[in-house]
């Protein structure tokens, strides 16, 4: 961070958060859901995490009632994404308020960014990388490795506070311009990688966690079939949760129907 930066210096009228304030900004993020709310959504907790920023940039007064009040509206993105966000947020306000950027033209830029992000987020982290922790963790203690499931646990928390800090700092130091490096990291399709050694790791919990032995044809027409049917699933649109109701529904009532028939040509 230059010099300036950490003394809190001003440059063209506006104040550059210290050292101490970032650091308070960036804990507030970890704690961001907890005012979530019906009508919007996570903004109490964005408005909590940039206060210490915005009042280290305005001081007091109607500049600062303003910046506040970009920060009220609705809001909502993956947590993980939150500092990232707060970091840029923070670099532009510090622009507006030296008249570098005018703050309508950064409130539509504001909301393409925190929807694109949060698309990325829940297909990457959700529905990736947190599958991925999970059922590793659950399949090393399923092998009897408890240890190593805790120290997978600690580094993967770890590794994950570092990310946020780090994509908190380069979306300050960057601005809106760290958002052409995230496409070069391709998160995208990085998360659908990591979905097919999700898929591995649903089989090899299957196979710790089956009581007899596993003999694999015994599972090959069931594989199929659920692989037939996902493919048909994927490309027809159709609701996976209608599909699966249908499915229990078969399995609860083969038992009766298989009655009946019979009843019928006894």
């Amino acid at each position: 961070m230059a010099a300036g930066a950490q003394k809190g210096k001003t440059h063209g009228g506006a104040s550059f958060p210290t050292a101490r304030v970032l650091h308070a900004c960036f804990v507030r993020t970890l704690f961001v859901g907890a005012g979530f709310n019906t009508r919007g959504m996570q903004n109490i907790g964005l408005a909590f995490a940039i206060d210490p920023g915005l009042r280290a940039i305005y001081g007091s007064g109607e500049p600062l009632r303003h910046a506040r009040q970009r920060y009220v509206g609705h809001y909502n993105t993956h947590p993980f994404w939150t500092p990232l966000l707060l970091g840029i947020f923070l670099g532009v306000e510090t622009k507006i308020a030296r008249g570098l950027l005018s703050p309508e033209a950064f409130g539509s830029l504001r909301s393409t960014t925190i929807y694109a992000l949060s698309a990325i987020g829940d297909s990457f982290f959700g529905g990736s990388i947190l599958v991925f922790w999970s059922l590793a963790t659950f399949l090393l203690w399923a092998s009897g490795l408890g240890w190593l499931a805790l120290v997978f646990g600690i580094v993967c928390f770890f590794a994950l506070q570092a990310f946020k800090a780090y994509t908190f700092m380069a979306g300050y130091r960057q601005g809106l311009q760290i958002l052409h490096v995230l496409k070069k990291w391709d998160l995208i399709n990085w998360g659908q990688r990591f979905k097919l050694v999700n898929a591995l790791l649903v089989a090899g919990i299957w196979f710790v966690s089956w009581p007899q032995l596993f003999l694999w044809y015994e599972w090959l027409a069931a594989v199929l079939a659920l692989g037939g049917l996902a493919g048909v699933v994927f490309t027809a649109g159709l609701s996976r949760e209608v599909i699966v109701a249908l499915l229990v529904t078969a399995y609860l009532g083969y038992p009766w129907l298989e009655k009946f028939l019979i009843s019928l040509f006894a």
